[in-house]
């Protein structure tokens, strides 16, 4: 991949697509193709082959796909299993017709195991149940790694898949219905904080740039706290708040800035090749050559909680609802291998959070 190369970037809105873009933009790549959904609908399997053969890309970074927290992944379990499906056979099956030199499919760390061995290694695929409340997208990054794998053997194509762990950064969804949980702890105390500085036309603001349904800027206080607390956000007349967060707070999480993984899958498309994982892992059957992204600790989520109030500044308390689903209580990435081949993360989380904050 050289600077005057054809690259697609599928998914250049989102948090990890945006993150490729400005990484490839700022190291002087001058043809990054991009489509958003007006342009091209990735469920359509025409529309999707005719792009391919009119636009002709040599590289593709496949980070398209549909996502959410753990209520939207229960939630629209039949939306999540299609629609990725979908997306990402029109596309690897579409670059292998047009002969794309390479292709890196992102996947997800709840692709592993439910009870998984901790830090989580590439062999451990499918050596267990998966996760349920995520079950329908698990499966079908899955198989979009699998796909690649296949097309490879079949086909001689050069298509590499990437594990990352959880993500964060610029782009972020902060939409309270189905954002994750670094994003929507951040919007949350954001607007637990506004609410005891009694900024009300901050909250407007807010409520303005990410609208929440059923929720209105044009509401009254007394109304914006009541219509708040479907979101976990309790006022009492103090205008003391208290924010009631999922589960228990023990679970633990690894998290990895977008612009860290941008970095580490453009290392990734230039320095690894299918063969190459392959001869170097001996392989008789050919599984499990995906790579995992990741920064290699974590912290629980009450940890998690803790740093967002200080970053954000919010001095009021947080409870647990442990009636609610705590998901999978583990999930750190074993990322020896990759730090075997040349890269490691650099952005501290705290740090990152910070950054991601004054953004936001």
């Amino acid at each position: 991949m050289n600077k005057t190369s054809r690259i697609f970037i599928a998914g250049h809105k989102g948090l990890v697509g945006s993150a490729i873009y400005r990484h490839l933009h700022r190291q002087g790549y001058k043809h990054l193709l991009t489509a958003d959904r007006q342009q091209l609908d990735l469920l359509d399997q025409a529309a999707v082959a005719a792009w391919f053969e009119e636009e002709k890309p040599e590289f593709v970074f496949l980070a398209a796909a549909k996502v959410g927290g753990i209520m939207a992944n229960n939630t629209y379990r039949a939306d999540f299993l299609y629609e990725n499906l979908q997306i990402q056979n029109n596309i690897i099956h579409s670059a292998w017709k047009s002969g794309v030199k390479k292709l890196l499919f992102l996947g997800s760390s709840c692709i592993y195991p439910k009870e998984c061995a901790q830090p989580m290694t590439e062999e451990a695929l499918l050596t267990g149940p998966l996760e349920y409340t995520n079950e329908p997208y698990a499966i079908a990054k899955i198989a979009g790694m699998k796909m690649c794998e296949a097309y490879n053997l079949q086909y001689n194509t050069d298509f590499i898949s990437v594990m990352p762990t959880n993500l964060y950064g610029p782009n972020d969804n902060y939409n309270l219905y189905n954002s994750h949980v670094l994003p929507a702890l951040i919007r949350k105390m954001h607007l637990g904080k506004l609410i005891m500085e009694e900024d009300w036309n901050g909250i407007r603001i807010d409520l303005e740039e990410r609208p929440l349904k059923g929720l209105s800027a044009a509401s009254s206080e007394k109304q914006l706290t009541q219509e708040l607390e479907a979101f976990g956000i309790f006022t009492n007349e103090n205008l003391q708040v208290d924010i009631r967060l999922w589960g228990s707070g023990t679970p633990r999480r690894e998290f990895l800035h977008s612009d860290d993984l941008a970095e580490a899958v453009v290392f990734v498309m230039q320095n690894i090749s299918f063969n190459d994982i392959v001869q170097e892992r001996g392989l008789k059957e050919v599984r499990n050559t995906h790579i995992n992204i990741g920064s290699g600790t974590d912290l629980s989520i009450a940890e998690l909680a803790q740093v967002v109030k200080k970053v954000v500044g919010f001095e009021g308390s947080l409870s647990w609802d442990s009636d609610k689903p705590d998901g999978t209580y583990q999930k750190l990435m074993d990322v020896s291998r990759l730090a075997q081949l040349g890269w490691k993360a650099r952005i501290q989380l705290e740090d990152g959070i910070r950054q991601v904050y004054n953004s936001f």
